[in-house]
């Protein structure tokens, strides 16, 4: 059915369409019911349906309709898996569909710039390209039913201390780089019905009223077609919101912002034609739902339940392990920490699904006949010790041939609304894993969190088990993992430092309250832990398997390309090992060109590859310039200069195995104004000044030599005298060179001649 959404508007009164732009309640849309506008409905996710019935708040103080908790983002991350995620979006889309819900509030695409982030567990990584590509997969699915999907928070919303007034300051290009480049990539491969805006200001002027980003960027540069909701309350001057591109306010504002749209558009301070746009992107995106709604639709809680515990399965990380791992049923095994009958599967806040079945792990092994015993040792909500526990699960664990302690961080550690206050776990959960792993060495830690933690044990025990917030389905997935059932195939979507100190954000992370300083710039995670050369305890990308992977034959389609061109790059992976297993396959790219400022290496390619014992597969990922490039400021541009650069493909960010050098070629040209600041090195390293550089050099040459002695004193030093004299001259400005050019060169004639040659 073909909509004349522009008719519809033009029969609209400036009261319907005003209220148009707000909520009619927390959840629904206004109707307009005598022009055939239904009321629609919109819901909590990102990973479950949290639809409320009533009137009901967003922070989950009121029940919610039972529903399927899948993974987080945290998790689902780990998997590097597209094809999981996008089916998973498929799942939730048909729920959405059966519950009449029209658009589905997520995924969130903020990057994890600090571990301390009270909403990390909600967000998928450290890296905007991981990001871009799973936040694309999770839209893809989702809208394959006609429902839309709400990617947030846009954009800079890295904390919740001070969420919804502090000003997130930062460059534009780590803006571009790091913060945008998510969102970016998902709305460019998978067009996000809506997108919702975030409650902080960006260098000082709010989101919601923020024209550089809702309209420069987001519409004109990267084509978005949908509609621009806020962040439940983030609506600071209605009218400005308008004109910056902000779509609609939720929740209802009970008619007062309405009439300010009214008397705006009345007054002429305001543009009906821009409220026109927001109504036609609104009534564009909510008929997309109501003219293709599917009967067919079904909300089977048991069967995406199953559904939920594959997911959880593909997601967990194995951190370390020597063997221990898989467990044999023969062996005598005893569970150790309240997690193993109480997952911790989900984080607090808008997210918090009313779950329709828990599955846990102590419960999954005694169903499968598994000889495990169990002893609390801790519990799962309070960090509190109880010595007469902790002396029952060391005795336990004496007796057993294998100790698994399940721990994590309690609910109240990571929700919305709050950051943590630093990288531990609960000190009773340490001093019981130290203890039991004094006493048996083949003790395994599994882990149920958010975001990274410290682990001063680490080194102590025979393996670590990420499960992340695994879902409902966690406790079932845990046991086939640590029964090999199924083989870990999950990677690490962010750095776990050893402590919180080193991450770079740390002396800047919160801020003030204010404003929030991101002075680390475009070198977060493992960008800066590179840069830095400083040793983390697992890295970006890292996780084991029970099997072995061989690389070989990387190969590229082409030695060398530019602007318009593409490379293909191809590496062939084999299982060396004697169990089915899954290998992600990861690409970097490093710039070898000494540009100033950037990374050692940054993600532009990963492949996930289910390999057999002794089958080889070829991965496939292809790069094009963007991949090479970095936002240049002055240009205003993306730009990766002519040169080399280095395809590094491997196993982790830390274990790259092959790599090949790539020239590339760009016709296009920096700006490049001079001025008497400007530096010989910057004109030398111009071909366009160059030659005029080296001319004025020879007139200079007598009055600015080398003395006899500096030579002699160069070879002394074993020095090359050249290089000397070339790096002493390469920092010093026009201005200055002039001075000891004793009136032979003219400073206004030489600056407006190297200026004519740049343009």
């Amino acid at each position: 059915m073909e909509r004349d959404i522009k008719k519809l508007v033009a029969e609209m009164t400036l009261e319907e369409k005003a209220g148009m732009c707000s909520g009619a309640d927390f959840w629904n849309l206004k109707p307009v019911e005598r022009l055939g506008i239904p009321q629609v409905m919109v819901s909590d996710g990102p990973h479950g349906l949290r639809k409320q019935d009533g009137e009901a708040d967003h922070l989950g103080l009121n029940a919610s309709i039972k529903a399927v908790c899948f993974p987080a983002a945290c998790a689902t991350a780990s998997s590097w898996d597209t094809e999981m995620l996008e089916n998973m979006g498929k799942t939730l889309g048909e729920e959405c569909q059966a519950e009449n819900l029209s658009v589905l509030l997520g995924p969130a695409a903020n990057i994890k710039r600090s571990p301390l982030c009270g909403r990390n567990f909600e967000y998928f990584s450290e890296d905007p390209y991981l990001t871009g590509k799973m936040a694309a997969a999770e839209i893809k699915g989702i809208q394959s039913w006609d429902v839309g999907t709400s990617m947030k928070h846009f954009a800079v919303n890295n904390q919740e201390y001070n969420r919804m007034s502090c000003s997130s300051n930062l460059s534009e290009r780590a803006f571009r780089e790091i913060y945008l480049t998510g969102f970016e990539m998902a709305v460019k491969e998978a067009q996000p019905k809506t997108l919702m805006c975030s409650y902080n200001k960006i260098n000082g002027t709010y989101a919601s009223e923020n024209k550089h980003l809702l309209n420069d960027i987001l519409r004109d540069e990267w084509g978005f077609e949908g509609y621009v909701m806020t962040d439940w309350g983030a609506v600071a001057n209605r009218v400005k919101g308008i004109q910056a591109g902000l779509d609609l306010e939720m929740p209802a504002s009970n008619g007062v912002n309405d009439a300010k749209i009214v008397a705006a558009v009345k007054d002429g301070s305001l543009d009906e034609a821009l409220v026109d746009r927001a109504v036609e992107n609104i009534l564009k995106v909510l008929f997309s739902y109501v003219d293709n709604r599917h009967p067919e639709a079904v909300f089977d809680r048991d069967a995406d339940h199953a559904k939920a515990i594959d997911c959880a399965a593909e997601c967990a990380v194995l951190l370390e392990n020597n063997g221990v791992l898989p467990l044999s049923g023969e062996k005598k095994i005893v569970y150790i920490g309240e997690y193993a009958e109480k997952p911790r599967f989900q984080g607090g806040g808008s997210s918090h699904i009313n779950c329709s079945s828990v599955t846990s792990a102590l419960e999954s092994a005694k169903k499968k006949g598994r000889a495990v015993d169990y002893v609390k040792g801790f519990l799962a909500d309070k960090d509190e010790l109880d010595e007469k526990e902790l002396a029952a699960a060391v005795e336990a664990a004496k007796a057993a041939d294998i100790a698994v302690i399940f721990a994590g961080l309690p609910d109240v550690i990571e929700s919305e609304g709050y950051d943590r206050k630093n990288m531990d776990m609960p000190g009773c959960q340490n001093r019981v894993i130290a203890e039991v792993a004094k006493v048996q060495p083949n003790t395994v830690v599994v882990l149920h969190n958010g975001s990274p933690v410290e682990a001063p044990w680490a080194d102590d025990v025979a393996a670590i088990l990420e499960m992340y917030l695994g879902g409902q389905g966690v406790g079932e997935a845990c046991d086939r993992l640590l029964y090999g059932e199924v083989n870990p195939s999950g990677r690490l979507a962010e750095t776990f430092p050893y402590h919180v100190e080193d991450n770079p954000s740390y002396l800047n992370f919160p801020g003030d309250g204010r404003d929030v300083s991101y002075g680390e710039d475009v070198f977060v995670g493992y960008r800066y832990y590179e840069k830095k050369a400083m040793p983390v305890r697992w890295a970006f990308g890292h996780g084991l398997s029970y099997t072995t992977f061989t690389y070989d034959n990387l190969r590229l389609s082409a030695d060398s390309f530019n602007d318009d061109g593409t490379v293909t790059v191809s590496v062939d992976v084999t299982n060396s090992g004697n169990i089915a297993g899954k290998e992600v396959v990861q690409l970097y790219v490093a710039d070898q060109n000494g540009t100033p400022q950037r990374p050692v290496k940054e993600l532009k390619g990963f492949v996930k590859l289910a390999l057999a014992p002794g089958e080889t597969k070829t991965a496939e990922m292809t790069i094009c310039p963007r991949a090479l490039s970095f936002y240049h400021e002055g240009l205003g541009d993306w730009y990766a200069p002519s040169g080399t650069y280095e395809i590094l493909v491997g196993h982790a960010s830390d274990d790259i195995r092959l790599r090949k050098e790539l020239t590339f070629t760009t016709a296009k040209k920096l700006p490049f104004v001079v001025d008497s600041a400007t530096t010989i090195g910057e004109l030398m390293a111009d071909a366009r000044t160059a030659p005029v550089v080296g001319e004025m050099m020879k007139k200079v040459s007598e009055t600015f030599g080398m003395a006899d002695g500096q030579e002699d004193a160069g070879n002394a030093l074993g020095a090359d005298p050249k290089e000397m004299m070339e790096a002493m001259i390469g920092g010093m400005p026009i201005k200055s060179l002039v001075s000891f050019a004793g009136g032979q060169v003219d400073e206004d004639e030489l600056i407006a001649k190297l200026n004519a040659c740049v343009k």
